[in-house]
């Protein structure tokens, strides 16, 4: 009688949750696979540094090419190309920068494929020893906001990505300046050494969730960098970004 009674329920087509037809449920599920799809197979391009693309050159040389600018103990860092990416070795105590200014707008989306081989020992967001392995810093249009502090020159709107072991996934934390006009947000945490991730993070929505502005200034600079001041070496690498207009 149950077996007779359970193949009479379901053979009326309908599922268990909400009595929504089986038919129905499986369209409703092919339509969100390819909305998600086609909004991102429709995703434009508008900006990309690839690294996969690099011919043969040493790293220094083809920064230097492409407009990128070696700022505060930048040249003590230890660059190669090696498995389709750029890799940054930091032999601890140093803070690193590579800037390169840019000029694009109508950017929704930022996607860094990306990794750590070794995290600096200490980096701990939640406790203040605010350092980083490696980060991607996103500058916003021209107007210099205050650092907080006479001495730290101010700089535009920023968004720093960052990939970290110990903090909180998605969290904006603040540093020690710039607590108008900068945030550092780590995404995804946690990643074990050794293991590329792919970093998909809502730009636009971001920065008028994190900054008291209507409207997102175009995209100004771009920094790579990697702070290991009073702490232990660190690797990491990076593949590729990419500034998707969706």
């Amino acid at each position: 009688m149950a077996s007779s009674y359970w193949r009479n329920q379901f053979s009326k087509n309908y599922s268990i949750l909400g009595k929504v037809p089986v038919k129905k449920t499986i369209v409703l599920c092919i339509c969100l696979f390819l909305f998600c799809f086609m909004e991102t197979a429709f995703s434009e391009v508008i900006y990309s540094i690839d690294f996969a693309k690099v011919k043969e050159t040493t790293p220094e040389e083809w920064l230097k090419n492409n407009k990128f600018t070696f700022k505060l103990d930048a040249d003590d860092l230890r660059f190669r190309f090696e498995n389709n990416a750029l890799l940054i070795d930091n032999a601890g105590d140093i803070n690193g920068l590579l800037y390169k200014e840019i000029d694009i707008k109508n950017v929704k989306r930022v996607r860094i494929e990306w990794g750590v081989n070794k995290y600096s020992p200490g980096v701990d967001w939640e406790n203040g020893m605010t350092r980083d392995s490696i980060s991607i810093i996103i500058s916003f249009g021209r107007k210099k906001i205050s650092s907080g502090s006479l001495i730290i020159p101010d700089v535009p709107y920023f968004i720093g990505i960052f990939l970290g072991e110990k903090e909180i996934d998605n969290k904006p934390y603040e540093g020690r300046y710039y607590k108008k006009g900068g945030r550092y947000i780590c995404t995804p945490c946690n990643s074990p050494a050794g293991k590329t991730v792919i970093t998909d993070f809502e730009i636009h929505d971001r920065f008028l969730q994190l900054f008291d502005e209507k409207e997102v200034p175009p995209i100004s600079a771009i920094s790579i960098e990697t702070d290991t001041r009073d702490l232990q070496s660190a690797e990491a690498y990076i593949r590729k970004i990419e500034f998707l207009s969706n």
